[in-house]
């Protein structure tokens, strides 16, 4: 990545909000049964300059769009403050795979739209009124994950798991990935399917965007081709990652919308690692809590050995292995049953709140 790019990313209007998501996430899920949960605050951005990028719709039958959300709980629609603004766009407003394909004249424009609408707040739209969608709905290629990340996870893994083959955590990363399906919004239902299994459990983690192409990336240069970061949950069905199908995790991580991601994307500048932590809530109980600190492996090590002669792709999200406190390893198991609540966060980067939805 040119030193241009590395700006931009590190130039970019600040981007935060704080207890709204709470209050979203109950109104779009206001037709379901579920126990009351706290109200979510999300921190302010660890580094300012930094901007939340998300995806969303502003009505129900309107198509999605790119916002820039704001840290007065306001957000700027790019597309149509671009009009406002006779600007046009090196990218399609309504992908964010466009406009992280768009490299610096993409960012520049972001940024200069953004700067513009700000000295007009007429021209700032409502947080509450928008629908949140994955900031990826369709990525184009599997979403990549990093297995026994964390050294407790891997411990109280050892003898839930079906195969005890693995006794020493790998000297290299474990990757697998989830396909395209999987992804789902940070405030939608998760569908559970009881006929097929009971064991479905969750898996906080932070999900890595890769910013532009490369193979046989150095682990020194690894964190130039981070785009940013978001909240993202592995949520995976036991019985079929570790049973039914030879030890082969791809269906048990596959089913469709078991990978919700959001609410937005924290570009790099807005995110200091070393602060961050990975906490999971299930029904408001505290389940998961985990220091970024704790990764065995840590992103640039990731990056360089996973584009070890593969190419990695502007847009490509790498989910980075989740801490412990899963369900299947506690004593008794626990498992996610209908009507449950998942509460995802990053700290310093946002919060997701999931209800799992029993169908056939």
């Amino acid at each position: 990545m040119d030193s241009n790019r590395r700006n931009l990313l590190k130039a970019s209007a600040s981007a935060a909000v704080g207890s709204l998501l709470g209050t979203q996430a109950a109104a779009q899920n206001q037709t379901q049964t579920t126990p009351a949960a706290p109200t979510l605050a999300v921190p302010p951005l660890a580094g300012k300059i930094g901007m939340r990028l998300a995806t969303c719709t502003m009505g129900a039958s309107s198509a999605p769009v790119l916002v820039a959300v704001l840290d007065n709980g306001k957000m700027v629609d790019l597309q149509a403050e671009a009009r406002r603004q006779k600007r046009a766009l090196p990218f399609d407003a309504t992908s964010m795979l466009s406009l992280i394909k768009s490299g610096n004249a993409g960012l520049e424009q972001v940024r200069t739209v953004v700067d513009a609408a700000m000295g007009r707040p007429a021209s700032l739209l409502a947080v509450e009124k928008a629908r949140f969608m994955s900031p990826i709905p369709r990525p184009e290629r599997n979403i990549y994950c990093v297995g026994w990340n964390y050294l407790d996870h891997f411990e109280e893994g050892k003898q839930a798991r079906f195969d005890k083959s693995t006794e020493k955590l790998p000297e290299h990363p474990v990757f697998f990935t989830k396909g395209t399906h999987t992804m789902n919004g940070p405030f939608d239902t998760i569908p559970h399917d009881p006929n097929y299994s009971n064991t479905t459990d969750w898996e906080a983690e932070l999900a890595v965007i890769i910013g532009q192409t490369g193979r046989n990336i150095p682990e020194e240069r690894a964190m130039d081709y981070v785009f940013g970061y978001a909240p993202y949950n592995d949520t995976t069905v036991r019985e079929a990652q570790q049973k039914l199908h030879g030890g082969q995790w791809f269906k048990g991580k596959s089913l469709d919308g078991h990978g919700p991601m959001g609410p937005w994307i924290v570009t790099a500048a807005g995110v200091k690692l070393d602060d961050l932590r990975v906490i999971c809530r299930i029904n408001g109980v505290e389940k998961q809590n985990a220091s970024y600190k704790q990764m065995y492996f840590k992103i640039p090590r990731i990056i360089a050995e996973l584009s070890r002669g593969l190419t990695l792709e502007a847009g490509d999200i790498i989910a980075t292995g989740t801490p412990s406190g899963v369900g299947f390893a506690r004593k008794p198991p626990e498992f996610l049953k209908h009507g449950d609540v998942i509460e995802t966060e990053i700290a310093g980067i946002g919060v997701m709140r999931n209800t799992i939805r029993a169908e056939a």
